[in-house]
């Protein structure tokens, strides 16, 4: 059997808390907002897996980050994500091409080589990423309902949160009750 599997931060549930207040003033728009309980830092998805490689997924990634110092990253900004810069586009046009909003932060050097050396010790490490930059999705626009809006709102909304990376997670997405629950089967701690 198979089980969907990535690697990821877990959020302090008074971080989820907040960032659920902040978007309510988007409630309105066609959005499928991720649920309080699933917002998470995505680091790699691994995709489906077979159960028996899991344990061992979990066992390498222990081994890994237990030999990384721990480190904070700054998150400071909700916007539209791909961001206007990044679709060359500007204007309230490049918006219309949003594919979901998250909530993002600069570059992180530390962030980059925490996922590369995860990479490496999995063996699915191919080459070294030009840059690292943590996003958080908040929810998934719904492309049918946002097409045809009249005019696509600004959204740039800025949030400072100092996010300690502690510890990373193996998560499995499943569907539990109709609904998309991810759940943590295995926290890593950095080194202390």
């Amino acid at each position: 059997m198979q089980r969907k599997i990535f690697i990821g931060v877990e959020l302090s549930p008074s971080v989820k808390k907040r960032l659920m207040q902040k978007v309510q003033k988007w409630a309105d728009l066609p959005v499928r907002w991720s649920r309080e309980e699933n917002l998470h830092l995505n680091l790699i998805n691994l995709g489906h897996v077979e159960d028996e490689i899991v344990y061992e997924i979990c066992t390498k990634v222990r081994k890994v980050v237990e030999e990384i110092d721990l480190f904070d990253i700054d998150m400071d900004k909700i916007e539209l994500s791909p961001p206007r810069q990044a679709s060359g586009e500007t204007g309230p046009s490049a918006d219309k091409n949003a594919k979901s909003f998250n909530f993002t932060g600069p570059e992180s050097e530390k962030l980059k080589f925490l996922c590369e050396e995860i990479e490496k010790g999995l063996g699915i490490f191919n080459h070294s990423k030009k840059r690292f930059r943590p996003s958080i999705v908040l929810g998934r626009i719904q492309q049918y309902g946002w097409q045809r809006m009249d005019s696509i709102p600004e959204v740039e909304e800025k949030f400072t949160v100092l996010l300690p990376i502690e510890s990373v997670e193996i998560f499995e997405s499943g569907i539990i009750d109709g609904k998309r629950k991810f759940a943590s089967i295995e926290s890593c701690s950095l080194k202390i």
